[in-house]
């Protein structure tokens, strides 16, 4: 449980960074991205999970 938490925070940093750092850059993306198709939508969603399940299954494998 406490990985779980300690991921969702690491998660929440980053999006407040992007936030925070360059908000009309994140503008442009949610842009871009209702211009996209639903389907396309939901490709990079899917390809963002299995990246992300990757880069987490990678770390527990070494250790973190």
């Amino acid at each position: 449980m406490g990985m779980l938490v300690l991921a969702l925070g690491l998660v929440l940093i980053v999006e407040g960074l992007a936030y925070a750092l360059a908000p009309s850059l994140v503008e442009r993306l949610l842009e871009i991205l209702r211009s996209l198709p639903l389907a396309a939508r939901r490709q990079t969603g899917l390809l963002s999970m299995v990246l992300g399940l990757i880069l987490v299954w990678c770390a527990y494998q070494i250790g973190f």
